[in-house]
């Protein structure tokens, strides 16, 4: 009898993207060659720039002060997808409602603190769906993403071979988006989850999922041309 061979396993690319991403700890640099090693080689070789940096030396303080300066203390550099498309706008609370319904249809809750429009908890997400439906949602946000790595390209960050990476993972060409708008979020503080404790890993299954779920907003809203509503012939 013929023996049933098993499908092959999807590399998992996009988990190892997330990790890559992440805040700097011991646990998962100690597993760099295990997380490398993951890896096809075309994207190892992509992401040489990444695995270099980190595997720099000791220093996990000097990894994360400068995860620090790179992410958290220059806006153009934030890792939260709709500050780049919403700005502080209203709108960036009902794209991140959205987002999160997304995860729930697939049976996904964020259990982090961190907002759903975190970028290793898109990516995280990624991985954890059917490919073409990453594939999709992928070239949905791939503007949002190439913008973010252009920037961190011309600041010289080993991060920027990430995004390079993920640029080739689309058939999707991004487009150049414009600022993001300026504006107030509401005062009321909008709670993701129930009782995020940020404890790894950042998405955990969950029973069911969720149906009507609305479409993510990765663009800015067009303008709109006035008209005799707003008091304009």
């Amino acid at each position: 009898m013929d023996s049933i061979q098993s499908p092959p396993r999807q590399v998992p690319v996009f988990s190892v993207l997330s990790v890559l991403l992440g805040y700097p700890e011991q646990d998962w640099l100690d597993a760099l060659p295990e997380l490398h090693a993951a890896l096809p080689a075309d994207v190892r070789t992509r992401l040489a720039p990444l695995f270099d940096f980190l595997d720099q030396g000791d220093d996990l303080i000097d990894l994360q002060e400068q995860y620090v300066a790179t992410f958290d203390r220059r806006a153009a550099h934030s890792l939260h997808l709709f500050e780049h498309v919403h700005g502080e706008s209203r709108d960036r609370g009902q794209a991140m409602v959205d987002l999160r319904n997304e995860y729930l249809k697939y049976g996904l809750e964020p259990s982090t603190v961190e907002l759903p429009d975190y970028v290793p908890l898109f990516l995280e997400f990624l991985g954890q769906i059917p490919p073409d439906a990453a594939e999709n949602l992928l070239g949905d946000a791939i503007h949002v993403l190439a913008r973010l790595g252009d920037k961190l390209r011309e600041a010289g960050s080993p991060y920027a071979c990430l995004f390079a990476q993920l640029r080739t993972m689309t058939d999707v060409e991004p487009e150049v988006l414009p600022d993001p708008p300026e504006g107030d979020m509401e005062e009321t503080l909008i709670t993701f989850g129930p009782e995020a404790d940020g404890t790894e890993p950042l998405l955990m299954r969950r029973p069911g999922g969720a149906g009507g779920v609305q479409p993510i907003v990765f663009h800015p809203p067009r303008s709109r041309k006035p008209g005799p509503a707003d008091g304009q012939a």
